[in-house]
């Protein structure tokens, strides 16, 4: 056992051992934290070795693992372990591990081999402690401070930033957590969303920071959230083992950060060196290739033969001076410039002197460069001599090409011009704007006879001077010279065929004239016969079909005549004919004063003579449709002078009964329903009609002037009177079912009838608001007090004067309320249904909402709500299942499971709210 007195100053960073009596005494919950603590450190290093404890305090009393876990912490090989099982072994191997703690300057105090393995908890810990402060914390060092100092200064330096982070100690400052997420987020950011903890939510920061080191930063769980939580001072040497690990685990971080980017550092300098070498080699080698390609361009003194191509080399050579020269200029100076800069950085450096490729240094290009300038001499004026050489020649050249050139363009087509044979298919006008045209054209061709003679003296000099393109000049005016010769003979031909065929044209164009002066009016004849006998008549009556024939009969008498007249002008064109057959005249050409041919003519006629008779049988056939059609229209209108007016009285008779009041309800509901049947019975003269009435749509009569009734109205009259008796019986129904569901007597329905009646003065079956009011006043109606009135529907000024007519004390406001419910379309006008809708209601006694929910209550007993058992106990199915399926839930104080609120479904039902 070792038996040592208490460290000195030296190694202040140790708690002394009656502290640590007295805290395991004070706070057992301190022990769990070391335990958990300790022991999660500890794995962290023996799990490098494959292995970990479970109990502290029984895992090291062999003395094996806590040998095993001073070799891992301190990278040395401790004295070989005993293997042995007895007491003695695990003995000597704690003294081994205490002595290798002792050989590191550390002071053990009343720890001893036999307490460990005894398991003494106290000991062991205490032991582990010892050695997380060696090993973890005493080489801890910052701003000459070290071990507990120096990892309080740290944690306070990297958490100062933060807000609501205060680190003074290592037990309650760490509490909130906050600290260790602080840490982790100063390091590692992108970790932990630092803005969103709160300091009052100790547990989820603790369990945040737990969580992340030891997923991300491979620190293991060694503190418990709870325990820190629950215990009023957490135990300082499990927190200083924890943040020891954030420590190391961070610094070894920055440490590798600092050497990477010192080799970084270096690796750039020799990079940058490396590129300007490789861009000095490169420009060099561009450089020098691009010397080695100019100086044969510029020693090369092969002249060209046309001013163009020597201005093109002047020109490349002012290019390669102003634009293709100076960059390289600017290369060989920047050249120069990077290979001093370069030697310049190697030697700050301690790099060794550069040394280009053979033939690139600065003095091989530097010779390249000379040999370059010596090429440019003497080559700008060499260019300059041989274009004022090429000047002289190429102006006659030019003189030449364009002089041929004019005469080119005016003679192209001109060949072809007098070749053509245009006048053999012309007019005479045309053959006289030709003659006049040729003319022209021989005084234009002598004014050019001055030109040839001058383009061939051009050729001629080019020829002495020797001009290097003689063949091609000689060529072209040999072309010019044929050409000229060629156009006089043609020109010449030309003339004699105009005035040949100019002779003959004018005696064909006089028979023209004379066959265009009788063909024209004649034509304009047979197409008005055409068109008379092509038109299409619409006639509505015997006399004007009549009055056609009469005028069809009068154009037949015309037709001989006419023939005569036509075959005049066809001998005409027979003359024509014959001198263009006995001169040979080619007439590709028409008649100029008309567009009428013979073939027109006849093909007109015969269309004329065929259309004759097909118009005196459509004048037949009309005829007798005419007759036809009078017979329909006489038979519907014999019809139809009957049906009108029994239609127009049974109206009038429907319109007394729904007025006048004779028996009870029922009788008049039998009588309309009798009268409605009489109706019914007539249907078959209406359809007997309709067939009438088709047969004159298909004839296509539009008009009867025998009757004043169309079928139209027949039909709308017909309509409206099924629609009136069955609405006048609808309406009789309706007073019935009134009556009975409202208890109004058959006397008080008369009273109501016949003040209606006396109001409804136009006998439209509606009342006006005013004659309203007024009827509702003559039966009593007191409007000016009554606030429980429901509204109905009726004109405004009908309803208001019937009121006041029955002495009913009406305010505009009430009567204003009243017309909302009996006219709630706003229509202006009440009906009589609704007037009896409104009387009865404020006549009987009905049921209201609030009577409907005390119904309820009572089927509920006496609740503010009812359950679907009660209302399947009370109701029958069908009516259960409906208020089931609408009532919405009871949500009052008192509501149970399956509570529905009658009082909502009670007003629904009368409108007073939505269902």
């Amino acid at each position: 056992m070792y038996n040592m007195d208490q460290y000195d100053g030296e190694n202040d960073y140790m708690q002394q051992e009656d502290d640590w009596d007295r805290d395991l005494l004070l706070d057992p919950a301190w022990e769990k934290q070391q335990r958990k603590t300790f022991t999660a450190w500890c794995n962290s290093h023996l799990r490098k070795a494959g292995t970990q404890i479970e109990n502290i305090e029984e895992d090291f009393r062999d003395g094996l693992k806590l040998m095993l876990l001073l070799e891992v912490i301190s990278g040395e090989r401790l004295a070989k372990p005993e293997r042995g099982k007895m007491r003695v072994h695990k003995i000597s191997n704690v003294n081994k591990a205490l002595d290798f703690i002792a050989s590191k300057g550390v002071k053990l105090v009343s720890i001893g081999a036999e307490e460990i393995v005894d398991g003494n908890a106290k000991m062991t810990l205490g032991m582990i402690w010892t050695i997380i402060l060696r090993f973890a914390i005493q080489d801890i060092s910052v701003e000459e401070t070290s071990a507990k100092e120096g990892l309080l200064l740290w944690c306070q330096r990297k958490t100062a930033p933060y807000k609501n982070v205060n680190i003074q100690n290592f037990h309650i400052s760490w509490k909130d957590g906050l600290g260790f997420c602080a840490l982790i987020h100063r390091h590692r950011p992108e970790l932990i969303d630092y803005g969103k903890l709160r300091k009052d939510d100790p547990m989820t920061n603790l369990n945040t920071a737990f969580d992340v080191a030891e997923k991300y930063l491979d620190i293991p769980k060694m503190l418990d959230a709870e325990d820190i939580i629950s215990t009023l001072r957490p135990d300082e040497k499990a927190v200083m083992t924890y943040v020891s690990c954030y420590y190391h685990a961070f610094s070894g971080k920055q440490k590798a950060e600092t050497a990477a980017n010192r080799i970084c550092k270096v690796l750039a300098v020799n990079q940058e060196n490396e590129q300007l070498m490789e861009d000095y080699e490169k420009l060099a080698s561009d450089l020098l290739e691009w010397i080695r390609r100019t100086i044969p361009w510029l020693e090369n003194r092969l002249p060209e033969n046309t001013m163009q191509a020597m201005q093109q080399k002047l020109e490349d050579f002012r290019d390669y001076r102003r634009l293709h020269k100076p960059p390289k200029v600017q290369e060989k100076c920047q050249l120069e410039i990077n290979f001093n800069t370069l030697q310049t950085k190697l030697r700050l450096s301690n790099r060794p002197a550069f040394m280009p490729s053979e033939g690139k240094m600065v003095s091989d290009i530097n010779n390249a460069w000379g040999s370059l300038e010596g090429a440019e001499k003497g080559y700008e004026e060499w260019l300059l001599n041989e274009i004022r050489r090429l000047e002289r020649l190429d102006h006659l050249a030019e003189k030449f090409r364009q002089k041929a050139a004019i005469h080119e363009a005016w003679t192209e087509g001109k060949e072809e011009m007098l070749q053509k044979r245009d006048y053999e298919t012309a007019s005479l006008s045309d053959i006289k704007a030709l003659l006049k045209k040729h003319e022209a054209f021989e005084s234009d061709l002598a004014a050019h006879q001055d030109r040839v003679e001058q383009i061939a003296a051009i050729a001629q000099e080019l020829n002495e001077l020797d001009y290097y393109d003689s063949p091609s000049v000689n060529a072209r005016c040999q072309r010019i010279c044929d050409q000229w010769d060629a156009l006089g003979a043609l020109t010449q031909k030309r003339s004699e065929a105009l005035q040949r065929t100019e002779k003959l044209l004018e005696t064909i164009d006089q028979l023209y004239l004379e066959f265009a002066k009788r063909a024209a009016p004649f034509n304009n004849w047979m197409e008005g016969a055409m068109e008379d006998l092509q038109d299409t008549f619409i006639v509505h009556t015997i006399e004007e079909i009549q009055g056609l024939s009469t005028a069809h009969e009068q154009f037949k008498a015309t037709l001989p005549e006419a023939d005569k007249e036509r075959l005049a002008i066809l001998g005409i064109h027979n003359e024509i004919a014959k001198i263009v057959q006995t001169y040979h005249v080619n007439m590709a050409g028409t008649n100029p004063y008309t567009t009428i041919n013979p073939q027109e003519i006849n093909a007109k006629w015969d269309k004329v003579r065929q259309l004759v008779p097909q118009r005196d049988q459509a004048l037949i056939e009309e005829h007798a449709r005419q007759q036809n059609n009078e017979r329909l229209r006489r038979q519907f209108a014999n019809q139809a002078n009957v049906i009108g007016p029994w239609i127009q009285n049974k109206m009038e008779e429907i319109g007394r009964i729904s007025i006048e009041m004779h028996g009870t309800l029922e009788d008049q509901l039998t009588h309309l329903r009798q009268y409605e049947k009489s109706i019914v019975n007539y249907k078959p003269k209406i359809d007997q009609l309709e067939g009438d009435h088709q047969l004159i749509q298909e004839a296509l009569i539009f008009d009867n002037k025998h009757t004043n009734y169309t079928m139209e109205h027949i039909r709308v009259g017909w309509e409206q009177l099924l629609t009136t008796i069955a609405r006048t019986i609808n309406e009789i129904e309706n007073q019935i079912l009134t009556r009975d569901a409202k208890g109004i007597s058959q006397e008080q329905l008369n009273e109501f009838r016949a003040s209606f009646n006396h109001f409804d003065r136009d006998h439209s079956g509606t009342l006006g608001a005013e004659e309203f009011k007024a009827c509702l006043i003559s039966l009593g109606f007191d409007i000016a007090n009554d606030a429980q009135k429901r509204t109905g529907i009726m004109d405004a000024e009908d309803f208001k004067t019937c009121l006041i007519s029955v002495g009913y004390n009406l305010g505009e406001n009430e009567f204003s309320r009243i017309m909302s419910i009996v006219d709630p379309n706003r229509m202006g006008i009440v009906t009589f249904q609704a007037f009896i809708d409104f009387m009865s209601r404020e006549t009987a006694d009905t049921d209201t909402a609030d009577q409907v929910m005390a119904s309820f209550k009572v089927l509920a007993g006496d609740k503010n709500y009812i359950l679907a058992d009660e209302l399947r106990r009370e109701l029958p199915p069908d009516q259960a299942d409906y208020c089931i399926a609408r009532m919405a839930p009871y949500c009052g104080p008192d509501a149970v499971p399956g509570a529905l609120d009658y009082m909502s479904f009670s007003t629904a039902l009368y409108g007073e709210s939505d269902l």
